[in-house]
């Protein structure tokens, strides 16, 4: 009888310490996978290499850019481009879908920088709307820009256009937004379409966006697991594109040479940052900015395809009702790549300048 039942109580503490082991091992799991890696910062043993040039801001971070067109010295009208997601520095489309010497002839310098954690700019864990308006800013400084200057952002970078308007618009001469990515959560949006628009996305899409928003630190488990799927843009889906953009998709074959440096330093403080950002809790409504031209000294543009997969048109066109300072351009039958389009850039940026129709 002994022996029995000191079998049985051998047994249960067999059991007892396996279920602790594996709860141990799944919480260990659970801990690495939703942890992300350290990201390898350029000019750091095991990084990649530094082939930028860049300048060091306050908080001793590092930013990478690169010019086009002529001297900053010789420019009459000076741009900061902002690039969309997942691309990065080299992707200034105002820049390199333009005629040659279509830049020089109208005295145009832009210069297109790497936002943190992308291509060769330092990562920044502490990054938020505002921190991308105060990089902006000491980037112009640093490279004498002058006391104003324009700004053009694209997709996610449209929307940090917003910030600059908000927090730096004394800095501007004018900006232009191509199809800026819209925040759900921004409280000037209608409840009803808001809703309306979240029952039309997938299961898949409204998870990710739900982690996004609320728990962010799930993120990167969430776009590295392979259980489920995440989000169209995650997974490179043709859903995303249009039938416009998929006809515009060739002209992105010259990024296959160095695309692989949009993300070399990792893709949390880069894609999932700029998730976390971009649809996270804001400081202010970007529908309640004032103009920053009241005297019409400047002009603020906004794009927008109609046919857009990524950025829903119907939120556009709240923001635009709202902000009746802004010149709204909405085009037919575009998508979400539609700056590629040929004589797309030069128009853009003749809506934008002071400069010939005809240059």
């Amino acid at each position: 009888m002994k022996k029995c039942e000191f079998l049985i109580d051998s047994s249960k503490r067999l059991i007892t310490g396996a279920v602790v082991i594996v709860l141990i091992g799944l919480g260990a799991w659970a801990i690495v996978s939703i942890t992300p890696p350290p990201p390898k910062r350029c000019g750091t043993p095991g990084g990649p290499p530094i082939t930028a040039p860049r300048i060091r801001l306050s908080d001793g971070r590092y930013l990478a850019y690169e010019e086009h067109g002529v001297s900053r010295q010789n420019a009459t009208f000076k741009i900061v481009f902002i690039h969309a997601f997942s691309t990065f520095r080299r992707d200034a489309v105002i820049a390199n879908r333009v005629r040659p010497g279509f830049l020089e002839k109208n005295g145009i310098y832009v210069v297109s920088y790497d936002r943190p954690g992308y291509g060769e700019s330092d990562p920044h864990s502490s990054r938020n709307e505002k921190t991308l308006a105060h990089d902006v800013e000491q980037l112009a400084d640093q490279l004498q820009l002058g006391s104003k200057f324009y700004v053009v952002g694209y997709s996610m970078g449209g929307q940090a256009v917003w910030v600059v308007l908000k927090y730096i618009p004394h800095r501007l001469a004018g900006a232009t937004l191509l199809c800026p990515v819209t925040n759900s959560w921004w409280p000037s949006f209608p409840d009803s379409l808001t809703w309306e628009l979240w029952n039309k996305q997938s299961k898949s899409e409204r998870f990710s966006m739900l982690i996004t928003h609320h728990t962010p630190w799930l993120l990167y488990w969430w776009n590295n697991q392979k259980l489920f799927s995440t989000t169209a843009v995650m997974q490179s889906s043709p859903n995303m594109f249009s039938p416009q953009d998929l006809a515009l998709l060739p002209k992105l074959a010259a990024r296959v040479s160095y695309k692989n440096q949009t993300t070399q330093q990792g893709t949390h403080e880069s894609l999932d940052r700029d998730l976390i950002v971009g649809f996270g809790k804001w400081s202010f409504d970007p529908m309640k900015i004032e103009n920053p031209f009241p005297k019409g000294e400047g002009s603020v543009h906004m794009w927008q395809g109609d046919d857009d997969r990524l950025v829903p048109i119907q939120l556009q066109r709240i923001i635009a009702q709202k902000l009746t300072w802004i010149k709204y351009h909405e085009i037919p039958g575009a998508g979400h790549i539609f700056p590629m389009a040929d004589g797309m850039a030069e128009t853009i940026l003749k809506e934008l300048l002071p400069i010939p129709q005809s240059s």
